[in-house]
């Protein structure tokens, strides 16, 4: 139970702070919009920083991604009993963090058409260039240097070592994520994507359902492939 809570308070509160930042950079009449990237990469990995510190102090191993705890259950690494736990936590978590955040910038989504900013991209990933072979090869490649990355960390909730992941998850942002808005994580992208589907948000655009797959397989196969390097080595 302390893991699917730790994963559910951690994921909520990654998902609150880094889909806040992309509602403050995207929706009019709020004081950080027109914000740019490096903005969104510092926000997005201090919000990964918090949520590992929120999960570890409430008993989970702060996984807050599926591809994390799928890769590692995979090769024996996370026992496979708590592996529902987490993913139910994890994609709960992340749905409630953007209800919040759909809920706090209610006024802002009033104030901004579609064609102005409303739009799935506050809330999940989407190309620069749609290609469906290099879009999922940017997830695989990112969530892969990621994982193979954290693997090296130990028990990465203690200590400055959210903070580490944080600045990794930036890093990355910086450097690979520029071709997709680098999920790297199936809940983070999902779960917020479905709550602006469904949720009565003023003016919204679509969700973007055919890219949806890209973002979930591309950052589980890469996941696969680091905790298989990593065994090997």
């Amino acid at each position: 139970m302390n893991g699917f809570l730790g994963e559910l308070m951690g994921t909520m509160i990654l998902i609150v702070l880094g889909t806040g930042c992309g509602a403050a950079v995207n929706l009019k009449r709020n004081y950080a919009h027109g914000s740019n990237w490096l903005f969104i990469t510092i926000a997005w990995g201090l919000a990964v920083t918090f949520g590992v510190y929120v999960a570890g102090s409430v008993g989970s191993q702060g996984h807050l991604n599926p591809a994390v705890t799928i890769a590692l259950a995979v090769f024996g690494k996370f026992p496979s009993s708590q592996v529902l736990p987490y993913l139910a936590g994890q994609f709960l978590g992340a749905f409630i963090g953007a209800v919040i955040v759909a809920i706090h910038y209610y006024p802002q989504f009033k104030e901004t058409k579609s064609d102005e900013g409303n739009n799935v991209g506050i809330f999940t990933t989407g190309p620069a260039i749609k290609n469906n072979l290099f879009n999922f090869l940017s997830e695989f490649i990112g969530t892969f240097i990621f994982i193979f990355s954290l693997l090296n960390l130990g028990d990465f909730t203690q200590g400055l070592k959210p903070l580490i992941v944080g600045l990794l998850i930036m890093v990355i942002g910086q450097t690979l994520g520029g071709t997709t808005g680098f999920a790297l994580n199936p809940a983070r992208d999902f779960a917020p994507r479905l709550a602006y589907a469904i949720l009565p948000i003023p003016n919204k655009g679509l969700a973007n359902w055919s890219y949806a797959w890209v973002p979930i397989l591309g950052p589980i196969c890469g996941g696969l492939l680091a905790v298989f390097l990593k065994t090997l080595i």
